[in-house]
């Protein structure tokens, strides 16, 4: 019966030493000893996180911007398409006659200048 016993109590008196050791490993010294590679440690944390707001934010302004091109591509060619359709000649021929314009069927006179006139 004492040697069942025996291993039971050494094993706690194992884990009893070993949570002294952790504890001890953790004593206000040791803190203050470390105090800057924690200071450190909070620094770079703030910073990963801060990055990832970062991140975060400039994608959705990125898809915002993509939305908007969309729409004002669409804009666009919704206006050059109005555009071409009134800038036909028939479209400028209607829209002309109530202006009393009409569309001349005499072919132009071409100007000449003559060589001895030219400034040089």
């Amino acid at each position: 019966m004492t040697e069942t016993t025996v291993p039971v109590i050494e094993e706690q008196e194992n884990k009893k030493t070993s949570i002294k050791n952790v504890s001890n490993l953790f004593t206000a010294k040791w803190i203050n000893a470390n105090l800057y590679f924690f200071l450190y440690w909070a620094l770079l944390l703030i910073g990963y996180i801060a990055y990832g707001h970062w991140t975060d934010k400039t994608l959705r302004n990125i898809s915002n911007v993509q939305n908007q091109l969309k729409d004002l591509q669409y804009e666009y060619k919704t206006v050059k398409s109005e555009v071409m359709n009134i800038s036909s000649e028939v479209q400028v021929v209607k829209a002309a006659e109530p202006l009393g314009l009409k569309i001349s069927h005499i072919v132009p006179k071409r100007l000449q200048i003559k060589p001895s006139t030219q400034k040089n």
